[in-house]
């Protein structure tokens, strides 16, 4: 069975009233168990970018999702070492949420017998060092097949893609609450791809531009982190079962939200923004020729005089001078920003999830009759 993503909401809803037994979340139970050897591994599926080993999945990047089917009365979630938050679910209903869990053990049940589904999505981000996923096993019961979905969507981005702080109520946060705030379950990305019934990534990371990080601080732009497995030092991103039919990206809102420093690489803002649409298309040009399936959609966001939606318009003008035919511009529009730091609220996301998915509506032709 591939590595390949999950149900996604969508889908859940339709199976919940079909295969699936349905049940009450107020009844299910999460508690941490001892180890024992006498459990059954519980064939899974995977979502996100994700390194499989002998004991389950490293990641680090957002969205990473595990999901199972099984016929039974419980399940046991085996949880690696990495702080993370992961939200449980039995049927498409809550059934838990883990917030820096400590590695183990732990049994979900309380829901009753019958053929479930369970579902286990990393919502945070990890910049900090990588988590880890020990899989689901059984006590009892007996594993049920799945099929991932047909459909792949890919989001390339910055932390509006991560959803940095976007359950927060308010702009002034502490570290710790961004660190808990942040919710890529509720991001437009998932929020899209749960539209279409499409499994999904987020390919992305707070702080970090095509060019220029914000404020002018070290570490990989995206061009630069997006084909690893991990960040950092890490070995290259392969997985042939990942072939998305449209990739979007949200990009330079880092690259300009801040003045240059003295010591910086650009001589002056025109040549800061000449490097951004260069290295821009530059990068598209890899996806595309990783994925030459892909409908690519660059997102345009907001910015003082428009400055980066104007710098894009060029990127996709360079592109399409090359030849590219499958690429639109989409602005973001306007947004109240109330989550942390001025981060896109949970309102904001929703909308541009109705952006992103009103053009989609619009041409069906993009899913390649999936």
């Amino acid at each position: 069975m591939g590595f390949r993503g999950l149900l996604t909401a969508v889908a859940l809803a339709a199976l919940a009233t079909t295969a699936w037994t349905t049940t009450a979340a107020a009844q299910s139970r999460l508690a941490v168990v001892q180890e024992t050897t006498a459990l059954t591994p519980l064939p899974a599926l995977a979502g996100g970018r994700v390194a499989a080993g002998p004991d389950g999945w490293t990641y680090q990047w957002p969205s990473v999702h595990f999901e199972a089917a099984f016929e039974g009365q419980a399940v046991l979630i085996k949880v690696g070492a990495g702080d993370q938050i992961l939200h449980l679910s039995i049927d498409g209903v809550p059934a838990g949420r883990l917030v820096k869990p400590a590695p183990g053990l732990y049994r979900l049940d309380g829901f009753g017998p019958g053929r479930h589904l369970v579902r286990a999505a990393v919502v945070g981000e990890m910049q900090a060092g990588p988590a880890r996923f020990g899989g689901f096993f059984l006590e009892n019961g007996r594993a049920l097949p799945l099929t991932a979905p047909r459909r792949q969507i890919e989001f390339i981005g910055d932390s509006h893609s991560v959803g940095y702080g976007d359950a927060s109520d308010k702009r002034a946060c502490t570290s710790d609450e961004v660190w808990s705030t942040t919710d890529n379950s509720i991001a437009f990305g998932p929020l899209t791809a749960a539209r279409f019934g499409a499994d999904h990534q987020v390919n992305a990371i707070s702080g970090r531009g095509i060019v220029r990080n914000y404020g002018g601080m070290p570490g990989d732009t995206l061009p630069l982190a997006w084909p690893k497995v991990l960040l950092g030092a890490a070995p290259a991103y392969a997985n042939a079962d990942w072939a998305p039919q449209v990739v979007v990206i949200n990009l330079g809102t880092n690259d300009f939200s801040t003045p240059l420093k003295p010591g910086e690489p650009w001589k002056d803002r025109q040549a800061l923004r000449d490097d951004y649409v260069a290295t821009y298309a530059r990068f598209a040009q890899t996806i595309r020729a990783r994925q030459p399936q892909a409908f690519l959609i660059l997102l345009a966001p907001p910015s003082a005089e428009n400055e980066i939606a104007a710098q894009v318009d060029r990127v996709a003008e360079n592109l399409k001078a090359g030849g590219e035919t499958r690429l639109a511009v989409i602005p973001v529009g306007e947004m109240e920003l109330t989550a942390c730091d001025w981060h896109p609220s949970a309102r904001d996301q929703q909308g541009i999830s109705a952006r992103v998915s009103g053009f989609l509506d619009q041409r069906p032709e993009i899913w390649l009759g999936r």
